[in-house]
């Protein structure tokens, strides 16, 4: 007789899946024509990542990624969600294409569709070609159009064979992040140019939509991927309300208001405007922004808590998103976050998936009829193998099923979901981090690169075949 299942069970149509991206897994920086990234400059930039640690090498994907495909059909892996290093395939950022970097993403895409893995290409992950950085990055409106001219160029390349888009990842990150508290590269430390930033990488979406229609075939979805934030008042008093809304137009509204709108909320541009006066925004820009989205992907890790301003709150912000004197939240010095209660991951980051449910619903009021997927989830720990070279890891095990609990509730609440890529699908360079995070279902012995599936990637193997949640307690 078959082995008993969970009562939380999927749509028989449901993707499961799981996500990596360029920098952090590939390696070969030097070979076949790439070129530095703004991630390659700000990671040898001393001072800049736990240890002084690279992606030069990281697990080496790029030698080893038919291995790494074998090991996702093993599991049962249906999808597979990979960046394209733009340096790769456009060395400056401009120009024709190093076919010899296509090509790498050409092979990975055949092996995919070989084992029966459906691919799901991201355009951008945070790694700018360094030389569109020389001339201004993305607080410069020119990397928009060079965007679109590289997104072109892949989907050119690749798109009679992948079938799933995403133009952005986290443009939140790349903007904020990147340009606001400079925990992340390229390290900036402007909130004005924070703020421009934002609208050119939301320019380039739009533009690069549109190219990517330009040259595929209809069938294709395009989408990007937000990490919207899931943002809590800690009382209902007003100003703790009004904290709570400017940080949820920071995070959100600044992204998904022309995108899903063609408007930015003008509570964003009222709290902002000792700080930029949006002048960059120019007649036909929200418009070319705006264009219909074929899917939206949201990546959820843990909920936000913030109140006004609290003069005995000291340290460091509890944002979750590194420490720095500097804040990713331009206009925000009023706001203060807190730490959330409850069990928390390796990141610091406490474990909530009512958050994951209530970022979908949103979203499935925000953008009725439009299909979302969960293009990230996951959590950190700090996985050891056991004598026998085993890694178990019951609290990983947990965590999804929590979440994944958590998605089917929404789909069963009337959320269209089709499909949840878990984060990650191997350990691998964790950005400032280094490689002290280990975020992966897989294993990856930094010292000889090997290969072990975690207790989780089984346990999520058995799910993906099953379309059903085996219990947490489950020995695999």
């Amino acid at each position: 007789m078959p082995e008993p299942m969970s009562s939380v069970s999927f749509p028989p149509a449901f993707l499961w899946g799981a996500a990596t991206s360029a920098y952090q897994i590939e390696g070969a920086v030097r070979e076949d024509g790439r070129t530095p990234s703004i991630w390659d400059t700000f990671s040898h930039t001393p001072g800049k990542t736990a240890g002084g640690e690279h992606g030069d090498i990281a697990v080496d994907h790029y030698h080893r990624y038919r291995d790494d495909v074998a090991l996702m059909a093993e599991l049962g892996l249906g999808a597979y969600r990979f960046s394209i290093s733009w340096s790769r395939v456009q060395p400056t950022g401009r120009g024709p294409a190093v076919q010899r970097g296509l090509d790498f993403y050409r092979r990975l895409v055949d092996e995919l569709l070989a084992k029966g893995i459906k691919p799901a290409v991201t355009l951008y992950h945070w790694d700018l070609p360094q030389e569109l950085e020389d001339a201004g990055g993305w607080p410069e409106r020119e990397t928009a159009y060079r965007f679109a001219e590289y997104a072109q160029i892949v989907g050119a390349a690749l798109g009679d064979r992948v079938e799933q888009w995403i133009t952005l990842n986290e443009p939140w990150c790349s903007a904020f992040l990147g340009y606001g508290s400079g925990v992340h590269a390229p390290g900036r430390t402007e909130p004005a140019a924070s703020l421009r930033a934002a609208h050119h990488l939301n320019l380039a979406h739009g533009l690069g939509t549109t190219a990517l229609r330009s040259v595929m075939p209809a069938r294709n979805s395009v989408a990007l991927s937000l990490n919207s934030a899931v943002v809590r008042p800690v009382s209902q008093d007003p100003a703790d309300l009004a904290a709570a809304r400017k940080i949820d137009d920071l995070a959100n509204g600044v992204f998904h208001g022309p995108i899903l709108h063609g408007v930015y909320p003008e509570s964003l541009y009222a709290a902002t405007e000792l700080v930029t006066d949006w002048s960059y925004v120019l007649d036909g820009d929200l418009a070319a922004i705006n264009q219909p989205l074929d899917a939206l992907g949201l990546n959820y890790y843990t909920p936000s808590l913030v109140s006004a301003a609290e003069t005995e709150v000291s340290g460091p912000r509890a944002d979750g998103h590194g420490a720095s004197e500097h804040s990713p939240w331009p206009a925000a010095d009023d706001v203060t976050f807190h730490q959330t209660p409850g069990e928390r991951t390796e990141m610091g980051w406490t474990i909530d998936p009512t958050g994951l449910h209530e970022l979908i619903m949103r979203y499935s009021r925000e953008a009725p009829g439009l299909p979302l997927y969960i293009t990230e989830n996951g959590a950190a720990y700090d996985d050891k193998p056991d004598p026998d070279g085993r890694v178990h890891d019951p609290e990983r095990i947990a965590y999804l099923h929590g979440h994944l609990s958590a998605v089917r509730r929404a789909i069963t609440d009337g959320a269209d979901v089709r499909g949840y890529y878990l984060w990650s699908l191997m350990d691998n360079f964790e950005w400032a981090y280094g490689y002290e995070k280990r975020f992966g279902a897989v294993y990856v012995d930094y010292s000889t690169l090997e290969r072990t599936p975690k207790s989780s990637a089984y346990w999520y193997g058995k799910a993906a075949r099953t379309g059903a949640l085996p219990a947490v307690e489950t020995e695999l």
